[in-house]
């Protein structure tokens, strides 16, 4: 059966980018361009693992990842924090993401992490 990843991120065209490369890893995706309703998502979905990016309407990526992070059922999802801002580490510390990857990535590097995180 195939890992989904759910993709949350406003830019349709990270969306379709992710969606073809990561489709392409053998994984199905779903994908949501805001965050405000992660946990009904979550919930509908059931993601073995989420991109999330920190910008993201309306509560944003640190307090999307932190309500998941808090959730007793959905704490143990993966969650790789993605965005082009220059403290990307801090803040996927911030949010509680397991990883993160800087904008623009390589996507050798999308491959790598995602299959890091599915395996753990």
């Amino acid at each position: 059966m195939k890992k989904t990843v759910l993709i949350f991120d406003d830019d349709v065209n990270i969306l379709e980018l992710c969606s073809i490369i990561l489709t392409e890893c053998g994984y199905h995706v779903e994908v949501s361009e805001t965050s405000h309703d992660i946990i009904e998502i979550v919930t509908k979905i059931k993601p073995d693992a989420i991109l999330m990016d920190n910008w993201i309407p309306d509560i944003g990526g640190i307090e999307a990842t932190r309500l998941l992070k808090k959730h007793a059922e959905f704490n143990k999802i993966p969650v790789i924090y993605f965005s082009a801002n220059n403290d990307i580490q801090t803040l996927a510390k911030k949010a509680g993401a397991d990883a993160h990857l800087a904008k623009p990535f390589d996507l050798n590097d999308l491959e790598s992490l995602m299959k890091a995180v599915m395996e753990k």
